[in-house]
């Protein structure tokens, strides 16, 4: 995108001369009809090319990712939780931009997809790596049917998605190797340790496979209270941003950056039903259910990393 905006640019000011001197020649040579004609027609399309760049400027800035965060495509439950999740802040810091090719890794019911699929546009590619639709758990073939479904019903808007399949336990490719500008995966880490450290590890190797050198790899996850122990499978769906950033670097990642966009004070991190207690799960129902509302969703943990460029 960006050498595009610099081409442009440069047209504009090389068409703007170009005005300048049959100016000048008109003056010089008295033949004002013939260089009049040609200086409102190189006038015209130096205002055209001026208007794409702008155009060009606004999607890279943020204006048109806030119009699809607020889009008609997406239902105003999911709406409802921009609040919580801060997509705009969220994706602005990953340093997702149209155009990129991205791999977005357990992505659900599509939250994110129905953000970054439009966000990427035609000439990026979003990577989706779903559930395995062989899985013998019934839970994760009814996730990927959803998911599905979804992308079928609007092929228009998904028409940049592919479809690939994610097994922390295993090593098939989430995408071509080397292919992707960008990993991002948003609050999966825990789901992955129910198999302990070692599926968890293979998973952030799998993205590292994926992502070209240079590239970067964006995660949020809910962050347990550092005073709180993490059990071994991360039942209660928090994790110590430590823990998380080990396993990113011992996958080959490196820590660029980390952000408190997506953190929470309210959240203690210590509930009976684990994360699960807080909205929109509310595990517990009607009991204390006012508190929980107030707390809020949960306090997360927002990394950015980076494979080096060389290894």
């Amino acid at each position: 995108m960006k050498p595009t905006i610099k081409l442009l640019t440069l047209a504009v000011i090389a068409g703007l001369g170009i005005g300048a001197c049959s100016e000048q020649n008109d003056q010089a040579e008295s033949k004002p009809s013939q260089l009049v004609a040609v200086e409102t027609t190189e006038d015209t399309a130096s205002q055209a090319q001026a208007e794409q760049v702008a155009q060009q400027a606004r999607e890279t800035t943020g204006s048109k990712l806030v119009s699809i965060i607020e889009g008609d495509h997406r239902s105003e439950q999911n709406k409802a939780r921009n609040k919580y999740r801060n997509p705009a802040e969220t994706l602005k810091f990953f340093g997702i931009r149209p155009g990129m090719t991205v791999v977005e890794v357990s992505p659900g019911g599509g939250w994110y997809t129905e953000i970054l699929a439009p966000w990427l546009g035609k000439d990026g590619k979003l990577y989706a790596a779903h559930f395995d639709p062989n899985s013998e758990v019934e839970y994760y073939r009814n996730s990927l049917k959803g998911f599905q479904e979804k992308l079928e019903a609007n092929p228009d808007l998904y028409s940049n998605v592919e479809l690939t399949v994610f097994d922390a336990t295993s090593d098939t490719p989430i995408a071509p190797a080397n292919s992707a500008d960008a990993v991002v995966t948003f609050r999966n880490v825990h789901n992955w340790m129910r198999g302990g450290r070692e599926d968890a590890l293979n998973a952030f190797k799998l993205m590292y496979d994926a992502v070209k050198p240079g590239g970067t790899l964006g995660v949020v996850e809910h962050r347990l209270a550092t005073g709180l122990k993490q059990d071994e499978n991360a039942s209660s769906g928090y994790m110590h941003e430590k823990f998380v950033i080990d396993l990113a670097e011992e996958a080959g990642f490196k820590l660029l950056e980390r952000s408190q966009i997506n953190a929470n004070p309210k959240d203690t991190t210590d509930h009976p039903k684990g994360v699960w207690t807080l909205p929109p799960s509310l595990r517990l129902g009607e009991e204390n259910k006012e508190q929980y509302l107030e707390i809020g969703e949960s306090d997360r943990m927002t990394l950015k990393f980076v494979k080096p460029a060389t290894e």
